[in-house]
């Protein structure tokens, strides 16, 4: 009887703005500042990595507008590919959605509020051993992980209201309280670096090889291929930016739960995503207007933020950003989860994963798509390998972004007479832009750290074979 229920529409412009900016937000933005300047040196290339990231996520983000009018139902991104191309890309994509991009940034995003809750609570850290267990050493802040995620996932099989209560109320408040610590670094500081640090403008980049006046922030281990190795070292750091402001397409999945879908999915986008590029920006301006360049570039384990905190607030920053960081990953993770299951439930109901998993519960939510995402996220969660797989699949989420934009040309071709109540911003002009600065920064990846490029391909290809086992698997049945 499970089947029979269906998606409620319940959540309004204003729900899927926050949701998009609410999976948005997680712990990069107060963190990955640090290594973004030892890629690129100076002042001016930080806010540009920032500036260039976020023009290519509202680029993004206006050009799917068209394909969720075209296409206001659960699954997103995956059903785009599907309908662009095939059902083989939607399904590797959804692979690789399942396999990583969704569940290990769940996982880390968990780890990230353990992290912060050490501050508060040092045994609940992720450096707090507790036993070996063999194939793996126990961490206490990888079990808060986990019972993060597995709290979170209970909520969001009760309802989507349940999760939407949650995703507005931690949004909301972490939005106001990263807009209180941008206004404090320029109100409250004893001294200003602002100007020091814009001082090094775009210089530090100009002569690889040769460190700046402090010897400390020279871009190293680029080595010049056809006068590229500035253009390598923005690509590098925006591995780091990118992942920041990654999970603005979150929304896309939840479609079948959206009230006027075809309107509201694609202004929720656009919304979200100009409200948190802004929130990035000046944050950055903030971190250069309360430490000089060479603190923001080596602050302790790359806490760039609870350095700035404490330059603000010396008595209490600490606790400050600890408490801000626990807020923004536990409002990030409800929006991860929440939408997350809704691929899964698409992709089974296309007969491409297990049957049960295609189903709502009375509660109209994917019950047995949530607790299968919340099981890989726990083993990702405990294993600890959730970071490096997220430099793996930075290229290939990158990738999966190109493949879908380039899907507005396609359907464009495809099906000209389709209704569109909501055209692509700019097309083909923005469109196009997106797709040529992706390739650009996916090659750049390919030259400069291939390590980040070749083990996303291995996972997205893997799932060539589950694909045709699965299409197999359906034949039999409809024989039987």
């Amino acid at each position: 009887m499970a089947e029979q229920h269906s998606f409620k529409q319940s959540l309004t412009l204003f729900d899927g703005t926050m949701i998009v900016a609410g999976s948005m937000i997680g712990s990069g933005i107060f963190i990955v500042s640090a290594d973004i300047i030892r890629n690129v040196g100076s002042a001016g290339w930080l806010i540009a990595v920032w500036a260039l990231t976020g023009i290519m996520t509202l680029v993004a983000a206006v050009s799917y507008g068209e394909l969720s009018g075209m296409f206001p139902k659960a699954g997103g991104q995956y059903v785009y590919l599907r309908e662009a191309y095939n059902p083989l890309m939607g399904f590797l994509y959804g692979w690789s959605f399942f396999a990583v991009i969704q569940t290990a940034t769940i996982a880390a995003v968990g780890v990230a509020f353990s992290n912060a809750l050490s501050y508060l609570v040092p045994q609940l850290g992720n450096n707090y051993f507790l036993f070996d267990a063999g194939i793996i050493k126990v961490y206490s802040g990888r079990l808060v992980s986990i019972a993060i995620i597995v709290l979170l996932t209970f909520i969001n099989s009760k309802g989507v209201k349940e999760g939407k209560s949650i995703q507005m109320f931690f949004t909301t408040t972490k939005l106001l309280a990263l807009f209180l610590l941008i206004v404090f670094g320029f109100l409250l500081v004893k001294e200003s670096f602002f100007a020091q640090n814009l001082a090094t403008g775009f210089t530090a980049m100009q002569d690889f090889g040769t460190a700046n006046s402090e010897g400390l922030l020279q871009p190293s281990g680029w080595k010049s291929i056809g006068g590229t190795a500035l253009m390598g070292g923005i690509a590098a750091a925006m591995v780091g930016s990118i992942f920041s402001s990654d999970a603005w397409n979150n929304v896309t999945f939840i479609a079948g739960e959206i009230k006027n879908p075809k309107r509201n999915i694609g202004l929720s986008l656009l919304l979200g995503t100009l409200i948190v590029t802004i929130i990035y920006l000046f944050t950055n301006l903030m971190y250069l207007n309360v430490m000089p360049l060479n603190e923001l570039a080596f602050p302790t384990d790359d806490r760039v933020a609870v350095d700035a905190a404490n330059k603000i607030f010396p008595q209490f920053g600490t606790i400050v950003i600890a408490v801000l960081i626990m807020v923004s990953t536990f409002g990030c993770n409800n929006g991860l989860i929440l939408a997350g299951a809704r691929v899964y439930y698409t992709m089974a109901k296309d007969g491409l994963f297990f049957k049960n998993v295609g189903q709502l519960n009375n509660a109209g939510v994917p019950k047995v798509a949530l607790w299968v995402q919340c099981i890989i996220a726990s083993i990702w969660s405990l294993s600890g390998k959730y970071g490096q797989l997220l430099d793996m699949i930075s290229f290939v989420v990158v990738l999966f972004y190109m493949l879908t934009i380039a899907g507005i040309f396609i359907l464009r071709k495809k099906r000209p007479d389709a209704d569109r109540p909501y055209k692509a911003f700019g097309y083909p002009v923005l469109p196009f832009i997106y797709f040529i600065m992706g390739i650009t920064f996916c090659i750049l990846l390919i030259i400069y750290k291939p390590q980040y490029t070749w083990p996303g391909f291995i996972i997205v290809l893997s799932g060539i074979p589950l694909y045709y086992i699965a299409i197999a698997r359906n034949k039999k049945e409809v024989l039987q």
